[in-house]
């Protein structure tokens, strides 16, 4: 099975991340810790995918990552 393509806020996030020198792990427990959800790799994949639709979710990233320099 091809692995899918990631959608314009995937890339974003993955470009922020090698920015910043943060990989997926830290990312997640960010998202965990700031909105209290249960935040793994697979609802991480999926949401950079555009399977998963949680404005929670992607407004929480959209902070953490804002939020570095």
């Amino acid at each position: 099975m091809p692995k899918r393509a990631l959608t314009p806020f995937g890339i974003a996030i993955k470009t922020k991340l090698m920015v910043i020198g943060q990989n997926q792990e830290w990312l997640i427990g960010q998202a965990r810790e700031k909105t209290g959800m249960y935040v793994d790799s697979s609802n991480l994949y999926k949401l950079m995918t555009g399977q998963l639709n949680s404005q929670k979710l992607e407004s929480a990233i959209k902070d953490i990552l804002q939020n570095q320099v």
